[in-house]
């Protein structure tokens, strides 16, 4: 392929049962493997034959448009709704449950009990009380703004202003009901010469994100540019002052200039709350 020319472009369609969520997810993972453009398309809750033919009929739709055949991940479990879409939609359907439940089917010895969205009787379960609670300590604790109940925190994310901490915090607490606080770490921090106070009882929880300066500068300018803030000059400085002080103080941490939040986060548990890798 000429590397002048843009990428490809197709319409994905994320079709489910539930919230989509899954589908999409997982739909991403595989097209991340694909230099190509795609415009995305969820529909969630196609829980009826009606709506299942509203989608077919935008998915053939889309096909006439765009003159190919558009992608279609399906997490559906009802068989009368997935046979709708799989029988007359003119996409190239991706059946994502049907491909893993038949042999785990098999391979447990059992069916599995087909039901219909990935949250039934959420409300009701203790992994998603804790994961609520997670939340909201998380959003308690952002920026330093609490140093109120830091002994129940799994983590205590580290770092200069925009390096990544809220994001990581809520990621964190939102899929793995980890208690995340994050503080920033300021230039009267570095002029003090030592660790902030609020923090030393907690040290073996911190862990510290750091982020190349001129990404940094780049998205300090996007929030306040033309300030002193955000020159590449004080964002070296503050970069550099940050990851000594972490060298000094002995706390474990990365750059999150070229990572996704899903990587610094998985690197985070494996260091601080490796059981939670396991569940």
């Amino acid at each position: 392929m000429d590397s002048r020319q843009p990428p490809p472009s197709r319409t994905v369609f994320f079709v489910s049962d539930g919230t989509g969520i899954t589908a999409e997810t997982f739909g991403n993972s595989i097209l991340n493997q694909f230099t190509i453009r795609t415009r995305h398309v969820r529909r969630p809750f196609i829980d009826t034959a009606d709506k299942a033919h509203q989608v077919v009929r935008e998915i053939n739709h889309t096909a006439e448009l765009e003159g190919r055949r558009p992608i279609v991940f399906l997490t559906l479990i009802d068989r009368e709704v997935l046979e709708v879409v799989k029988t007359h939609s003119r996409g190239l359907v991706m059946d994502m449950f049907g491909t893993f439940i038949a042999p785990l089917e098999s391979e447990f010895g059992m069916t599995s009990n087909h039901r219909v969205g990935r949250f039934s009787d959420v409300a009701r379960s203790q992994q998603y009380t804790d994961r609520i609670e997670a939340i909201n300590f998380s959003l308690e604790h952002d920026d330093g703004q609490s140093a109120k109940n830091l002994a129940e925190a799994d983590v205590i994310l580290i770092g200069v202003s925009r390096s990544g901490k809220t994001p990581t915090s809520l990621y964190l607490a939102m899929q793995h009901g980890i208690k995340a606080a994050n503080y920033p770490l300021i230039p009267e921090d570095f002029e003090r010469g030592r660790f902030p106070a609020s923090l030393a009882p907690y040290k073996k929880k911190c862990f510290g994100l750091t982020i190349d300066p001129m990404r940094l500068h780049q998205i300090r300018s996007e929030r306040r540019p033309n300030s002193g803030y955000a020159s590449l000059e004080n964002c070296r400085r503050e970069v550099k002052d940050a990851e000594l002080m972490m060298r000094r103080e002995g706390i474990a941490w990365l750059s999150s200039t070229h990572k996704s939040i899903e990587e610094i986060a998985t690197t985070i548990l494996s260091d601080v709350r490796p059981d939670r890798l396991t569940y």
